[in-house]
């Protein structure tokens, strides 16, 4: 049908509707700027994450509260770990809160953006696709006492490799993790690119091994030739004795990157979100009897020791750098 004779040969009720139509959504676009956020969610205040809605049924709030760990090992771990912080956030927001052991990144991603995951910790690559795609409210991340925080992406190797720098690479097989991971695949493929013209597939085979604990124990147990990976997870490791600390060697050591990223699905209920926030900041790290607490005892064995502020726009600037340098999309698929 001909744009004239959909016009004029239509009621001029039905031609006026579709008028301001056109006429609104400039308007209304304008009113809703997003920058690389979703369709679903707006950013009027710029700070690169979804607003809570303005309206106020659109918010959630559950009897139950779901939280999600990263899946950097075996959520089984963690479960345990973070059983004292799940008592206590059930005190301070009155909610039921059941944490739910996620098998991937994108299954994370994939479970808050459905509206299953209402608080995660996010790892630092996986971050701004969740930010997004998922509508996910970065506001903590965990630090030592001294306000450090963060970790380094090492490559490692074990010793009788053959490999003792990283051009020794070429031609042997180096482990990811997987694609969504910051040290397990980003900050590796864009700095091996750029410092030593190495890339994937071309100079050197690659495999995923999906979590940063596989690919530690595949150099430990000689599986793989090499592997990029997260020293805190590998500290952690070796404190557990899950590995002992000379069955690998660090071969490359990057600049500091930002570490699991914590908040909340931004449709939470405002005053929900602000006892979810009081959580995080005022989590006893050791119990009433003095006795250290399950977070305690896990995390401790990597430095950190409190929950900090951050923001997703300045901390996770170097990484939104490392995913334009090696063409990162953030659309939702």
């Amino acid at each position: 049908m001909s744009v004239r004779k959909l016009f004029f040969g239509a009621p001029f009720a039905a031609v006026a509707a579709a008028l301001l139509l056109f006429a609104v959504a400039p308007a209304s676009a304008q009113e809703c700027p997003r920058g690389d956020l979703d369709k679903r969610y707006c950013d009027r205040n710029g700070d690169l994450v979804a607003d809570a809605p303005t309206d106020s049924s659109k918010w959630v709030d559950p009897d139950t509260l779901i939280f999600a760990y990263t899946p950097v090992e075996d959520p089984a771990v963690y479960r345990e770990a973070w059983a004292d912080f799940i008592t206590y956030m059930e005190k301070v927001t009155g909610k039921k809160v059941q944490f739910f052991p996620v098998q991937s990144n994108a299954a994370e991603i994939e479970a808050m953006r459905s509206g299953r995951l209402h608080i995660a910790g996010f790892n630092t690559g996986s971050n701004p696709l969740a930010v997004n795609c998922a509508g996910f409210v970065s506001f903590t991340i965990m630090s030592s006492l001294d306000g450090n925080y963060g970790y380094e992406m090492e490559i490692i190797t074990y010793p009788g490799s053959g490999i003792e720098k990283v051009e020794d690479i070429k031609g042997k097989t180096l482990a990811f993790t997987s694609p969504t991971s910051n040290s397990g695949f980003k900050a590796p493929s864009a700095l091996l690119k750029a410092e030593f013209d190495m890339i994937a597939d071309r100079d050197f085979k690659t495999t995923f091994s999906g979590k940063h604990d596989n690919s530690i124990l595949g150099v430990a147990n000689k599986d793989y030739d090499a592997a990029s990976i997260a020293n805190s997870v590998k500290t952690r490791m070796v404190k557990r004795n899950v590995i002992k600390a000379d069955q690998v060697k660090t071969i490359y050591k990057s600049q500091t990157f930002p570490t699991t990223g914590f908040g909340y699905v931004y449709n939470l209920k405002p005053s929900l979100a602000e006892k979810v926030k009081e959580a995080f900041f005022t989590f006893p790290w050791d119990n009433a009897d003095g006795s250290p607490s399950s977070l305690k005892v896990e995390f401790s064995k990597s430095n950190e020791g409190q929950f900090i502020p951050i923001t997703y726009q300045k901390e996770w600037s170097v990484i939104r750098t490392i995913d334009a340098a090696n063409n990162v999309s953030y659309s939702c698929k």
